[in-house]
Parts: C-alpha cells; sequence; structure tokens
C-alpha cells in the first residue's frame, strides 16, 4: 500500500480478495438424454441461422429497430480505464450516512508488501477509532466502481457499490403502499412477538434448503436410491392479520383481553370451589347425624 502523495490526492494500493462467491453451489451442465453427452452453447445467425465462429462475433449496440453499431474489442479495450490496483479516496463520512440498498459486493482487502502494512494499519485504525468510513474509486475488471471501504478486523473490506441509477426509487416501488396507522391489539401483538423473538446475528445458522435438497437429490441418483415424492403445492389464502399475529404470538383465536379474563375466572372459581368444600362436608355430617 502506497502512502498518500501530495497533489494527487489520497491514494493507496490494494490487493482484493472476493468476500463472497457463489462457487460451492451445485452447479448443472446440460445434457442430451438420448445419448449422454454434454451440449455445447452454439451461437446462430438470426437471419441465415447458420453458425456463427467466435472470431466473427463482436459486440454492438442498437441504435433502431433491427440497426446496430458494431463495437471490435480493441475498441473497448482502448476506452476502458486500466486496472492499476489504485484506490483514489474521495472522502470520508459516517457509517451511517450510506444506505445499504447500494451495496453490492464485497471483497478484503491486505497490503500488498512488508512496505505498505504499516501505512494499511494506519488507515484501518483511524476508520475504526473515528466511525468512518472510506469512498473511494479503483477499476475493478475493466469498470471503474466506486467503493465503500471500512475496518473489518485485522483488515478492510471495499464493497463495491451500485451506481445511482441502478438502484430503484424506493417512492416508486412503495407508492401503492396506503397510508395506515396501526395501534391498538395488533400494534401490541407485533412488539410481544417481536420481544419474544429477540436473537443474535450468526450466518452459520442460515441454512441454503434448496441446496441442501439439490445434494440430497444428487446423493439419492448416484446411489441409485427411490427419490421423495413431490409434495403437494400449498397456496396461502388471504388471512386475517389481527388472527395471523395471535397465531404467532401462541394465543390462537383468543384476544389477549379474554385470554386473561379466561385465567382470571379459572383463579376464582377455584378459590370459590375451595372456600366453599369445608361447608359442604359439615353440612352433610349434620344431615348424616
Amino acid at each position: 500500500m502506497e502512502r498518500p502523495h501530495q497533489g494527487r490526492g489520497n491514494h493507496l494500493r490494494r490487493w482484493p480478495y472476493t468476500a463472497a462467491s457463489t462457487s460451492d453451489r451445485i452447479t448443472f451442465r446440460t445434457i442430451n438424454k438420448a445419448t449422454g453427452n454434454p451440449v455445447r452453447r452454439e451461437f446462430v445467425d438470426s437471419e441465415t441461422e447458420e453458425t456463427v465462429e467466435r472470431e466473427n462475433q463482436v459486440k454492438g449496440f442498437e441504435i433502431e429497430n433491427g440497426e446496430y453499431i458494431m463495437i471490435d474489442p480493441e475498441e473497448v479495450t482502448a476506452v476502458i480505464p486500466d486496472s492499476d490496483k489504485m484506490l483514489e479516496i474521495e472522502a470520508f463520512l459516517p457509517c451511517s450516512e450510506v444506505d445499504d440498498v447500494y451495496f453490492d459486493k464485497p471483497y478484503y482487502l491486505v497490503p500488498t508488501d512488508e512496505v505498505s502494512e504499516d501505512a494499511f494499519a494506519g488507515l484501518r485504525d483511524a476508520l475504526s477509532k473515528a466511525s468512518v468510513t472510506a469512498i473511494a474509486r479503483t477499476v475493478l475488471f475493466r469498470r471503474m466502481r466506486t467503493v465503500l471501504i471500512r475496518a473489518h478486523g485485522r483488515g478492510l473490506i471495499a464493497t463495491t457499490l451500485n451506481f445511482d441509477y441502478e438502484v430503484r426509487s424506493s417512492k416508486e416501488a412503495f407508492k401503492e403502499i396506503p397510508e395506515i396507522k396501526v395501534e391498538g391489539e395488533m400494534l401490541d401483538l407485533a412488539k410481544h412477538i417481536i420481544g419474544t423473538k429477540k436473537g443474535d446475528f450468526d450466518p452459520a445458522t442460515f441454512d441454503d434448503r434448496y441446496e441442501a435438497a439439490l445434494a440430497d437429490l444428487v446423493k439419492a441418483k448416484s446411489e441409485g436410491r427411490s427419490l421423495p415424492k413431490p409434495k403437494p403445492v400449498q397456496v396461502s389464502k388471504p388471512n386475517d392479520p389481527l388472527k395471523a399475529l395471535r397465531e404467532s404470538a401462541g394465543m390462537g383465536d383468543v384476544k389477549p383481553a379474554a385470554k386473561s379474563k379466561t385465567k382470571a375466572a379459572n383463579a376464582n372459581a377455584k378459590k370459590t370451589t375451595k372456600a366453599a368444600a369445608p361447608k359442604t362436608a359439615k353440612t352433610t355430617h349434620r344431615k348424616a347425624s
């Protein structure tokens, strides 16, 4: 990592490692059912229906219906910024100021060599103590990207940010939601459920049920075992929100107030029964004598 240079802004050497990966997921290939052989993908001319070899394939941008501007790979390379593994820090700001809807993909940052370790540790500790994050720009995979740099344990984590044009407006997405003020029993039930189901964030407890089901399926077929029968799809029906909350809280159809009254009535009935028992026994004794 290079120390900041005067006149160039804050520049840092970086070495990113992908922090999240899907490489361990089960993947499938397309197979010819008749022969059992894998098939390969071919690009076919939409008009002549002839196969187009790789050397004859170029990128194109449609300007009108059916009209394209062809772009050669060399032309793309000429306009794309060079990747020099340099991070240019533009600003520091509180972590809470960045809306996580812009978060894209995380990368771990480590020093490039022993000379860079002091500067790396200095930036990491400064970010941590000041509770701020750094906004920087860099080239990743031939694209200029904006990244958010935060202290993360003994290192740094850089999260690429979606561009503004890539993030849909929340106002547009939520405009059909009516303004409803929730109060009374529904709000009390919701608070009750939240209070009884508090937990800690532990990613190790998040199971990928789809991936696990695929793994079981592949294992069963490879061992020649019978496959599980498909479960009937249960279509959810519109439900009373208040009833759903009561069920989540383990109350069934009984309202909280009614449930309390029922408990109180049962308690009073037990007390009355116990108090009345001696009188009944005494009266019976006199009649017997």
